[in-house]
């Protein structure tokens, strides 16, 4: 099934696309009002997919919009719905790419389950993005990460950031991850910031540089 999304067009021609994941029980309207914080001089699409609604084990089975499902009492459930959700963003980076967007200047870029999601398709793809941001969150199977990574995209930039006192990823998850990351030879420019699991205005603008810088 196709995901529905909020699309926020820049004036003029694209020069490149931003798809940005949200997190547990948000939707596609949760970074929207972020755009015009990050302060871009290239004229950039944003598209913001909503997750589909599917009942989620660690929230008592409730329904909410969720990429995987999130079963506490196994770490590595979920990878079927993640590789699922990496397929229906696939297909949106393909209707970006029809839409005259290559895929080196498309990021991906997500916030908890979404950062999963995003980190998930961009170390496999074939063709390299011009980024992966993941933000507040971590690699899922981090362990057997290198069985599966793309050798044609070891060199996407990666911006990972989290807050240090994160209730719901502990940032020490995070940096396992980021370790696992530059151990196989990814650049990753890493922030932490003073907060919990959220975004604060020093990230915002240290995301509008890196993606002014990625896309510029």
């Amino acid at each position: 099934m196709a995901l529905q999304n909020v699309e926020l067009d820049p004036d003029g021609d694209a020069e490149g696309t931003v798809i940005w994941l949200h997190g547990l029980g948000a939707d596609g309207h949760d970074f929207e009002p972020i755009v015009p914080m990050l302060g871009l001089a290239t004229p950039v699409r944003f598209v913001f997919p909503h997750a589909p609604v599917r009942p989620v084990t660690i929230n008592a089975g409730m329904e909410m919009r969720a990429w995987y499902d999130i079963d506490p009492r196994s770490p590595l459930s979920g990878a079927d719905d993640i590789r699922l959700s990496g397929d229906q963003v696939e297909e949106l980076v393909a209707r970006e790419e029809d839409r005259g967007v290559p895929r080196s200047r498309i990021v991906l870029a997500g916030f908890s389950q979404g950062g999963v999601v995003a980190l998930h398709l961009g170390l496999r793809s074939e063709d390299r993005f011009a980024g992966v941001m993941a933000l507040s969150t971590y690699v899922h199977n981090h362990e057997g990460l290198a069985d599966e990574v793309s050798f044609s995209s070891i060199d996407v930039p990666l911006f990972m950031a989290h807050g240090q006192m994160d209730p719901m990823i502990p940032i020490t998850r995070a940096i396992t991850s980021r370790e696992a990351l530059i151990a196989l030879g990814y650049d990753v420019e890493w922030h932490e910031y003073g907060m919990g699991h959220e975004v604060c205005p020093q990230e915002i603008a240290d995301i509008g540089r890196w993606l002014e810088t990625r896309l510029g």
